[in-house]
């Protein structure tokens, strides 16, 4: 039988079970957590308005609750991004993903990034909660990303993340490779968007990433079964 250098509780453990979309009930919801609690994923993302029911949903189990702020677009004040990481804490967020303001980034405001990059991993770690922080990639070219690295390593978020997966594409091997460089060893990488089989998957993870987000959690582990388990 093929052998994989990670064990199925192991990648399991890595995914940030996802469901984002605008029209998600709470049937998804209930569904999400039962899952995420019976396959001991790490997480569920969820859109911020969610997360009191999850929090409930998974009361007494391993599983976080990740609250994504500023999203999909990042196109919000840094007082707004505060105010809406502020109250997915004090709901029960125990990880907040936070998109950037592209539009300052594409102006060359480093300045601007920083301090929302500041104002959210400060709120965060005063309350013992992870920070990821999402570049968007696919809008970036590769000076951005390196200079969105430097800005990163200074601010040491718990995670700097590729892609909110409603862009018009999502992460790449290339990518994780070069954050996980940049970065240093103190901030992890979280690939998202477009995962959606174990080779894929497993590309990431060698590439450096150390949580995978993707609605397809399931049929990853399914796949995984067939190959490894069969």
């Amino acid at each position: 039988m093929e052998q994989c250098f990670i064990s199925r509780k192991e990648l399991a453990g890595l995914f940030d079970h996802t469901q984002l979309k605008a029209n998600a009930s709470k049937e998804d919801m209930k569904k999400l957590c039962e899952e995420s609690r019976e396959n001991g994923f790490r997480m569920v993302a969820v859109n911020s308005a969610q997360v009191v029911l999850c929090h409930e949903l998974l009361k007494g189990s391993p599983v976080h609750v990740g609250a994504a702020v500023g999203f999909p677009l990042g196109q919000t004040t840094i007082e707004a991004k505060a105010f809406e990481t502020k109250q997915a804490i004090e709901q029960g967020a125990d990880e907040i993903d936070y998109v950037i303001n592209i539009t300052e980034l594409k102006d060359g405001n480093y300045g601007y990034i920083r301090r929302e990059m500041e104002t959210i991993v400060s709120l965060c770690r005063e309350q013992g909660v992870i920070s990821k922080v999402i570049f968007e990639n696919c809008y970036l070219t590769d000076e951005e990303k390196r200079r969105l690295c430097a800005v990163a390593a200074q601010v040491k978020p718990d995670f700097i993340k590729t892609s909110t997966g409603f862009g018009p594409s999502g992460a790449t091997i290339e990518d994780v490779a070069l954050m996980k460089a940049l970065a240093g060893d103190g901030i992890k990488v979280k690939a998202a968007g477009g995962i959606r089989d174990l080779d894929t998957c497993l590309a990431m993870i060698r590439a450096g990433a150390r949580r995978i987000g993707t609605s397809s959690s399931l049929r990853i582990l399914k796949e995984y079964d067939e190959r490894f388990s069969g």
